[in-house]
C-alpha cells in the first residue's frame, strides 16, 4: 500500500526495501531533511512530516495539540505500513516520534522496529527551562537567534517571518505543553543522538530515554551544538543506513 498523503513526503523514486519516516524540529520543514535521500541510498525510502503551517503546508492552521497531531500522523503512517520502518526525529521531532510510535501500539498496528531520537531529552526525565511559544515577537526572534539553527539573514526578513512565526509558535506550544502518559516501554531499540556542545540537551536528562524501551539504549556523540545534524549528516545517514535486517511488519501489542 502506498496511499497518498498530505502528512509525508511522496516516495523519492524506486521503493526501497525499508522506509525511514523523519520528525522534523521545531519550526522546521521537509527541506532540511530531504537531501538525506542521496546519502541513504536506495535500500531506505525516506518519508519527512509535512506539517501545517510550515514548508508546502505554510497557509495551513498549524496544530498545538499533540494528540491531534499525533493522531493524524499516526493514520498517514498506518497507510504506508507495507514494509518495515523506522522513525528518527530531531528535538521536537523526537517527542513526536516517539508518541507516534506508541500511538500505532495502543491501536494494535504496525510500528517502528528502531527509533532514532537525536537532540532531545528523555520524555519522563526532560526540563521545560523556557516557555517560548507565547513570547513577543521580538522576544521570540532573539530566542530563535540563541539557538543557531536559523539564517540569521531569515530571522532579520520580517515579512517573512510573520508568515513563519505562527507554526513556530504551535511547535514550542507542543513541546512546553506535552504532558507525559505512563505505558509499557516499547519493545524497540533506541538510539540517542547528541551533540556534546548542546546547551538546551542536559545528558542526564537524555539518558532517560532509556526508560520507554525494554531494551539497552545505544548513544552516538557528536561535534557541534543542538544542529549538530546538520554537520553531520554523512555519519548519522550511515548509521540509519546500516539499521540491521527487520522482522516481519505487524503489529506490536501492548506488554
Amino acid at each position: 500500500m502506498n496511499t497518498p498523503t498530505p502528512w509525508f513526503t511522496p516516495a523519492p523514486g524506486a521503493a526501497g526495501a525499508r522506509r525511514l519516516f523523519c520528525f522534523p524540529f521545531a519550526g522546521s520543514s521537509a527541506a532540511s531533511f530531504l537531501p538525506w535521500q542521496a546519502l541513504l541510498g536506495t535500500r531506505l525510502e525516506l518519508r519527512v512530516a509535512l506539517l501545517p503551517g510550515r514548508g508546502l503546508r505554510l497557509f495551513e492552521a498549524p496544530l498545538d495539540d499533540m494528540d491531534e497531531l499525533v493522531d493524524r500522523l499516526a493514520g498517514a503512517v498506518a497507510d504506508l505500513a507495507d514494509r518495515p520502518f523506522a522513525f528518527f526525529g530531531h528535538s521536537l521531532g523526537a517527542l513526536v516520534g516517539f508518541e507516534v510510535a506508541r500511538a500505532l501500539r495502543r491501536q494494535g498496528l504496525p510500528g517502528p522496529d528502531v527509533l532514532y531520537v537525536s537532540g532531545a531529552e528523555g520524555p519522563q526525565t526532560r526540563a521545560v527551562e523556557r516557555h517560548l511559544h507565547d513570547l513577543p515577537e521580538a522576544e521570540l526572534i532573539d530566542a530563535l537567534r540563541d539557538y543557531n539553527g536559523t539564517p540569521a539573514e531569515l530571522l532579520d526578513d520580517q515579512e517573512m517571518m510573520r508568515l513563519l512565526l505562527p507554526g513556530l509558535r504551535a511547535d514550542f506550544a507542543l513541546d512546553e505543553r506535552y504532558a507525559y502518559r505512563a505505558e509499557a516501554p516499547l519493545d524497540i531499540p533506541f538510539h540517542l543522538l547528541l551533540g556534546d556542545r548542546d546547551p538546551h540537551v542536559d545528558t542526564v536528562r537524555a539518558a532517560g530515554w532509556a526508560r520507554e524501551s525494554t531494551r539497552p539504549l545505544h548513544r552516538h556523540e557528536y561535534a557541534g551544538d543542538h544542529f549538530f545534524i546538520h554537520s553531520h549528516q554523512a555519519a548519522i545517514t550511515a548509521l540509519l543506513a546500516a539499521a540491521p535486517a527487520a522482522g516481519p511488519v505487524g503489529p506490536r501489542p501492548l506488554t
